[in-house]
């Protein structure tokens, strides 16, 4: 099998290459890729990097169950492949936001449990009904998932979400007892079964806001108390994103929803992924387009924001804001050759530019790889978001789809373990 999508460099962790190993397929977005020699431009997904992940945040949860939270196509890595990866690691369920997202994935054969959170008047509550997909619950939800299961004649699954002060959905404190309520009616008609309750913690990634965190902690418990009262006692509580797995212990009670961790990417800007064994999965990488040399004071892309030095050599790199790569991108690094060079000038639609800052030819010649960020340059998503102005959560989940998924596994069977914690 061919290899010759891999990077120049091997994974530091993963670099005992195994027979066999290679892609193991494609995101349901991509479709198959056909092509001779390197791919022009890959994101490349590590299985392996996704299972040893799950395994490293259940050891932290333990007793409670994992959900993998694979939306928005697994932040970018392709859900499906990642979604089982991270199943055959031991997580127990799997969050999405839409059910669009969920039905996709039982389309292609996938029957773990899975909750939805987002919905509009469009969403298609029955078909989730019909899917055995559990469902967020805000409040006004409720109305027309109880419509659909009376007319399909089978209960639905759903978790009531307490709004404890991000703001975004859930009910209001106020709303909640009104809330809470009427799913008790429903759930005595046989209409809905609450499954769970839920909310997400604001602050949990900011060193010094642990005050509050500890108060968002005490109105969900207040409200699971209430929901008790009337009558409503849910399988599974679950509050803990990945700040909160990493760093409040007491948000695990009996569930948590791992995104970001699971991708090998930390959630906080003092502390890199290493710290809690957590391995990036993705690289993204291309190919030299071009090199050339050019005087001193030739100005670089629009607007000349950059200008050399010095006589030079400049690579051109595809890619470019249409593949994902942040526009305001300001001196990030790449690696070529083992080297590491900065972006220069501004980020164009399709292509930026390296100051490679030498007059050798032989320099990061064209068809040289480039990674742009990934293990095996040690270059992270948390630079290029530094550089760009933003988080490693946007930048994984932006790279568009001219860049192909491919999925890899560097540890065939490795990190297979068994669920933790209820999931029915």
């Amino acid at each position: 099998m061919s290899t010759d999508y891999l990077p120049e460099h091997r994974h530091p962790v993963r670099d005992r290459p195994r027979p066999g190993s290679g892609p193991t397929g494609t995101s349901s977005t991509t479709g198959p890729l056909k092509r001779n020699g390197p791919a022009e431009r890959a994101a490349v997904v590590d299985l392996a990097a996704i299972r040893h992940n799950v395994a490293t945040l259940r050891s932290w949860v333990q007793p409670a169950a994992l959900m993998a939270v694979v939306k928005a196509d697994a932040y970018g890595h392709g859900s499906l492949p990642v979604a089982r990866a991270a199943l055959d690691a031991g997580a127990t369920w799997l969050g999405l936001a839409h059910v669009s997202e969920a039905l996709e994935l039982r389309e292609a054969g996938v029957s773990a449990p899975m909750l939805a959170w987002l919905h509009t008047t469009g969403t298609p509550f029955g078909r989730a009904v019909e899917e055995n997909i559990d469902l967020g619950v805000s409040g006004w939800e409720l109305e027309p998932i109880a419509e659909a299961a009376q007319r399909l004649e089978r209960p639905a699954r759903v978790h009531l979400k307490i709004d404890t002060g991000l703001g975004r959905n859930g009910a209001t404190i106020e709303d909640w007892p009104a809330v809470v309520a009427r799913a008790a009616e429903l759930q005595e008609s046989g209409l809905i079964r609450v499954v769970g309750i839920f909310s997400h913690l604001a602050v949990a990634d900011e060193e010094g806001r642990e005050a509050e965190t500890d108060e968002q902690l005490e109105l969900f418990h207040q409200a699971v108390e209430t929901a008790r009262e009337a009558g409503v006692d849910p399988d599974v509580r679950h509050i803990a994103n990945t700040p909160g797995i990493l760093h409040r212990p007491d948000s695990h009670l009996d569930l948590v929803r791992a995104g970001l961790g699971i991708y090998g990417l930390t959630p906080f800007s003092d502390r890199p992924a290493s710290d809690f064994d957590l391995i990036p999965a993705m690289t993204v990488t291309t190919t030299v387009a071009q090199n050339k040399a050019v005087p001193a004071g030739q100005g670089i892309s629009y607007g000349y924001r950059y200008r050399t030095a010095a006589a030079t050599r400049l690579a051109l790199i595809p890619l470019g804001y249409a593949d994902g790569i942040p526009r305001p991108t300001i001196a990030a690094p790449v690696a070529i050759g083992g080297q590491r060079y900065e972006v220069a000038g501004r980020i164009a639609m399709d292509q930026f530019v390296v100051d490679l800052k030498t007059d050798d030819p032989a320099v990061a010649p064209v068809g040289a790889t480039v990674e742009v960020f990934g293990p095996a340059s040690g270059i992270t998503a948390d630079e290029w978001a530094a550089a760009a102005g933003t988080i490693n959560y946007e930048l994984v989940t932006r790279i568009g789809s001219r860049v192909p998924r491919i999925h890899v596994d560097s540890r065939p069977g490795k990190d297979v373990g068994v669920p933790t914690g209820e999931s029915r």
